[in-house]
């Protein structure tokens, strides 16, 4: 261990004043702050909040439901990432649905359901488009290479949201953010400028066991000095500007809108959908798709864990009703989720 980490270390370890609420946002720091035992050395008045920052996790019944009916339905071929296939709708999942009969194909990159679309004419095929700023992108591409190939029968299903518009709802809910090191290196950091004017604290980190806690460290010495900050602890991956390139590709083919986020319910501006240029892509507007208004299962506590009110232990359904092998919600099911951290390393 550096002396700069063991620095860093003992500000964490060491802290005895005011209770602190810090909440990561990002699912991939929540399993590698179990996998480095980071929860184990804090002290009682510092506590780590999991939010909202598995995409998988946040993505509402209703989007679920709305696959299965493309796939039983309009028979659509659905192309998805793994993590979507065992999500519980309403009453189904893709796994269910492929069970009877309909076709769900577990793709790397939504390129391979345009090479999928493009070997198979004859199909409709439907990717299913869930993920904020770090893999939104990957779709764009997808679709104006779909367009370049001419392709008729590929559409995407969205469910592409953005972070920022939700950290002003969290804004009551932690002292402080560990902010996403993927998303940042798409969004720049200037955006957390605007956000600590508005009083949204927090740092922005890597995944190493070194970078989370400095920015742990640096959260608490902040907070302590009880002034609006922000500090870019990731300087070798985030930039000030991000990725502008990627930022042009979402702004030529997509435009905000309002999106159902599941916890948090519906946040003004934090969605993304194809624009007018790139309609013809949009499932919703190809099938016609009715509004569906998806229920989650009452056992479930989900929602209250990406709102930072429940440790996913405190749910009656954690490890009991709810295991990764038969999972009754998102948090459950995502290799990112909240849940599935707490049970594998809890």
């Amino acid at each position: 261990m550096n002396a700069e980490v063991s620095r860093a270390k003992n500000i964490v370890e060491t802290y005895d004043g005011p209770p602190l609420r810090i909440m990561e946002v990002c699912g991939t720091h929540t399993h590698e702050i179990f996998r480095y035992g980071i929860r184990r050395i804090l002290p009682p008045a510092v506590k780590l909040i999991s939010g909202p920052g598995c995409p998988v996790c946040v993505t509402p019944t209703g989007y679920i439901d709305e696959a299965v009916m493309l796939a039983l339905a309009h028979g659509a071929v659905i192309c998805t990432f793994g993590d979507l296939v065992r999500v519980p709708g309403t009453e189904k999942s893709l796994a269910d649905a492929r069970s009877e009969g309909a076709q769900v194909q577990t793709v790397y990159s939504p390129l391979d359901a345009v090479a999928y679309a493009a070997k198979h004419q004859d199909e409709q095929v439907v990717f299913l488009s869930v993920g904020f700023e770090t893999t939104t992108p990957a779709s764009c591409l997808a679709v104006k290479e779909a367009r370049g190939q001419g392709l008729k029968n590929f559409t995407l299903l969205t469910a592409n949201k953005t972070m920022d518009n939700a950290y002003y709802l969290l804004k009551g809910s932690t002292d402080a953010f560990l902010f996403p090191g993927h998303v940042s290196a798409i969004t720049g950091a200037k955006i957390y400028e605007k956000l600590k004017n508005d009083g949204i604290c927090g740092t922005v980190t890597g995944f190493t066991a070194g970078e989370i806690l400095a920015a742990l460290a640096v959260n608490i010495k902040k907070i302590q000095e009880g002034k609006p900050f922000f500090v870019n602890c990731y300087p070798r991956v985030v930039s000030e500007e991000g990725s502008p390139a990627a930022r042009k590709l979402m702004a030529e083919t997509l435009e905000p809108c309002d999106a159902e986020w599941r916890g948090l319910g519906c946040i003004k501006g934090s969605g993304l959908k194809l624009n007018e240029r790139y309609a013809e892509f949009d499932a919703r507007l190809k099938f016609a798709l009715p509004a569906l208004v998806g229920r989650s299962n009452p056992v479930c506590r989900c929602g209250d864990v990406l709102r930072g009110v429940c440790r996913p232990d405190e749910c009656k359904a954690f490890g009991k009703a709810c295991v990764p092998e038969h999972p009754v919600g998102a948090c459950m099911v995502s290799s990112e989720g909240a849940c599935a951290a707490w049970y594998k390393y809890g």
